[in-house]
């Protein structure tokens, strides 16, 4: 008879629709396999690679728990133990953006000077590639890819262009997105961290160790360096008194001398006085 393979089609197809109303009235859909295991949001939590067949989601009742390095477009980290932002307005993630989707103005106190913190912080969702550029070449580790993507909207501007408020995020939250990756910070930070304590610690006893040694009084002699000081002290006082007699010596004979010249230019100066008359 001819239409039976549309007829038993057309049954299959009504089975399966009929099997998605049945599915959804239950907590654990029967499409799943019994290994894939979901949360009490009814995300998935765990499924196994080697599962076949196509897995539906009945979005946005149920929705795929994200990787942790899903990325989707930037965020700014506030430090919330310093209270201010990670973020220094130094401009690289705006350079290095392939889309040229940010930019960045450093803001300024009240005598006009640039302080290292942005005034205002734009990024146009619209463009943004989620490269994650920025966030590599980030010198300060203050900007972040975000996991929410449902940022659906009518208008491009200015829904999807991003500023500073919208874009920050407490640091808590970061952590909680990349909880790997904030750990492997978190340690280099403690690391370098500490090192820096360890530099300080050891310039600060070197001072203290030359500053007592400094103030420390002389070390005690003993008898035998004392009495060869004093002997070497004899030995110099003699040597000076001896020295001095024959410099006093040398100053009699010098004397005499003159004299000697001066009385024998008179004799002659009375010589040639005689022979003129």
């Amino acid at each position: 008879m001819y239409g039976t393979g549309l007829l038993k089609g057309l049954g299959i197809t009504l089975k399966h629709a009929l099997d998605t109303f049945r599915d959804d009235s239950k907590d654990v859909p029967s499409r799943y396999a019994d290994s894939i295991q979901l949360d009490n949001r009814r995300r998935i939590i765990e499924q196994p690679i080697d599962q076949e067949g196509l897995l539906t989601i009945q979005y946005p009742e149920e929705k795929r728990l994200l990787p942790e390095r899903f990325r989707y477009i930037p965020m700014l980290i506030w430090d919330t133990q310093k209270n201010e932002d990670l973020c220094t307005a130094c401009g690289i993630c705006a350079k290095v953006c392939p889309p040229q989707c940010i930019w960045i103005v450093r803001d300024a106190d009240e005598n006009g000077r640039p302080v290292a913190r942005p005034a205002e912080f734009y990024i146009d969702a619209a463009v943004c590639m989620s490269c994650s550029f920025c966030t590599e070449f980030c010198p300060f580790d203050a900007i972040k890819m975000n996991h929410d993507y449902e940022l659906a909207v009518y208008d491009r501007y200015p829904q999807l262009v991003y500023d500073k408020e919208e874009l920050t995020v407490p640091v808590e939250y970061y952590a909680a997105l990349w909880p790997s990756q904030y750990a492997a910070e978190e340690e280099v930070r403690q690391r370098k961290e500490a090192e820096a304590r360890a530099k300080e610690e050891a310039k600060a006893k070197a001072a203290a160790e030359k500053a007592k040694a400094a103030d420390a009084p002389a070390q005690k002699r003993s008898p035998e360096e004392l009495q060869a000081l004093k002997e070497q002290a004899a030995a110099k006082a003699k040597a000076a008194r001896s020295g001095g007699a024959a410099g006093g010596e040398d100053a009699e004979a010098k004397k005499a001398r003159l004299e000697e010249l001066k009385r024998k230019a008179q004799e002659r100066a009375k010589q040639r006085k005689e022979q003129g008359e």
